[in-house]
């Protein structure tokens, strides 16, 4: 548990941290290994979305990279994310027709992505291999979207598939189990009034 409670002034008893983030192993089938990561309102179960779901996000992917490399990757709406990111001079690679990967962005720069496009789904992955282009990945990520990761992610630490709307990042990996990851985030998201669980 990241954050214990702390008792209310006078009241005995406990007061919960604001958000959880629960870590569960998931069934995706046979030989797919995989994490999700539900980011919620400790109160009613709802998504944290907005400026502090941003916040907490850019501090997770940074730290489940840990000192590999890392991109961002999106596959639709292509000519807003180039809109955004050059203002921001965000660097941006285009890598397929309909696939664009952003390269290590900072934790500031994840965090005005995970603000900006928190109504979409795309992609993060890291790894020795997210240092040079991936043609095979990113050519199939621009026909396949989402589903390009699956046969991929053997040659990642993990490929991650982020839907901050719904407060949920699902993770495929060969080697990180909750666990590890647990072990990696907690002192990343430390700062903030969040509990990380293990349901079930």
């Amino acid at each position: 548990m990241s954050t214990p409670g702390i008792g209310a002034p006078g009241s005995g008893a406990l007061e919960l941290p604001l958000f959880s983030l629960d870590v569960q192993a998931l069934d995706l089938g046979s030989g797919v290994k995989a994490v999700g990561l539900e980011l919620l309102e400790t109160e009613n179960r709802a998504p944290v979305r907005g400026k502090d779901a941003a916040e907490i996000w850019s501090a997770v992917f940074p730290a489940l990279a840990g000192n590999e490399s890392y991109t961002v990757d999106f596959f639709s709406h292509i000519e807003r994310v180039r809109e955004f990111c050059k203002p921001r001079e965000i660097a941006l690679r285009d890598a397929a027709e309909r696939c664009v990967v952003l390269p290590q962005p900072d934790q500031e720069q994840l965090r005005q992505i995970f603000e900006r496009f928190e109504g979409e789904t795309f992609g993060v992955r890291a790894g020795a291999a997210s240092q040079s282009a991936d043609a095979a990945l990113e050519g199939d990520l621009s026909k396949r979207g989402v589903d390009a990761y699956q046969p991929a992610c053997n040659r990642y630490t993990f490929c991650a598939i982020c839907e901050p709307e719904d407060g949920w990042v699902t993770l495929l990996s060969e080697s990180l189990w909750p666990s590890e990851i647990i072990r990696r985030l907690r002192p990343a998201v430390q700062p903030f009034d969040i509990h990380i669980a293990r349901p079930n």
